[in-house]
């Protein structure tokens, strides 16, 4: 019997360092997505600000995103600076939140602050769900140890500039063809700060064959959905 799961990619406009702020904005994505899971960004929380203060699971100001997931039935993958320090996603549901992941594959100005994480997997209604944040994409070997935990799907969180439009899709249709899962990628669109003052949007989801099924443009506040089989 096929067993299916909703997912959506949500860019939402983002305010540098002003979590209050972009939760609410997270909260609005959660309801219009109509989804089981919603992927956001990298740092989707902060901006990509390197300096933003970590933010912890109870942190006060993500109750609008609790609210919401409590509402919908959905979980969030969040990203966000958390404890560690690592760049982290943090995965939200109705109950509160949780740190699920660090990113494996951090470069720059990144690995002077952060610490890196190890791969790492959710599982959502019976999927499992590899998880990963910009840089770790572009890594096989971080796709391969995570598609070895037993995944069916690979989703994450990314910030690329405008002219990086092509990026995360090459990306997403090398996962799946080398390991047979569906991929969510949520990327930024609009200013997001680190000197990202021009992003790409066009976040996607392709399909275990590598078929984009569904593909936001470039302005901020999209949000796109498909339905992964298996």
């Amino acid at each position: 019997m096929e067993r299916l799961l909703s997912i959506a990619v949500a860019q939402p406009r983002c305010t540098a360092y002003d979590v209050r702020a972009n939760a609410v904005a997270h909260a609005e994505a959660i309801r219009a997505a109509d989804a089981r899971v919603v992927v956001f960004p990298e740092m989707s929380l902060t901006g990509y600000e390197l300096d933003a203060v970590p933010v912890v699971p109870n942190d006060e100001r993500l109750a609008p995103i609790v609210a919401a997931c409590a509402e919908t039935g959905t979980l969030a993958l969040v990203g966000a600076p958390v404890p560690g320090p690592r760049i982290g996603i943090l995965a939200v549901g109705g109950d509160g939140a949780r740190v699920a992941y660090g990113k494996v594959c951090l470069h720059g100005s990144e690995a002077a602050r952060f610490v890196p994480g190890e791969p790492a997997m959710i599982e959502v209604d019976g999927w499992r769900l590899g998880l990963a944040v910009c840089r770790d994409t572009g890594i096989p070997e971080h796709a391969a140890k995570t598609a070895a935990l037993g995944i069916d799907g690979y989703v994450a969180g990314v910030v690329h500039t405008d002219h990086e439009v092509e990026v995360h899709g090459e990306r997403a249709r090398r996962v799946a063809a080398d390991h047979g899962v569906w991929v969510a990628t949520a990327a930024f669109a609009g200013p997001t700060g680190g000197g990202f003052d021009l992003t790409s949007g066009r976040s996607g989801i392709w399909s275990a064959d590598g078929v984009l099924v569904a593909e936001a443009s470039s302005a901020p506040d999209e949000i796109v959905r498909a339905v992964f089989v298996k």
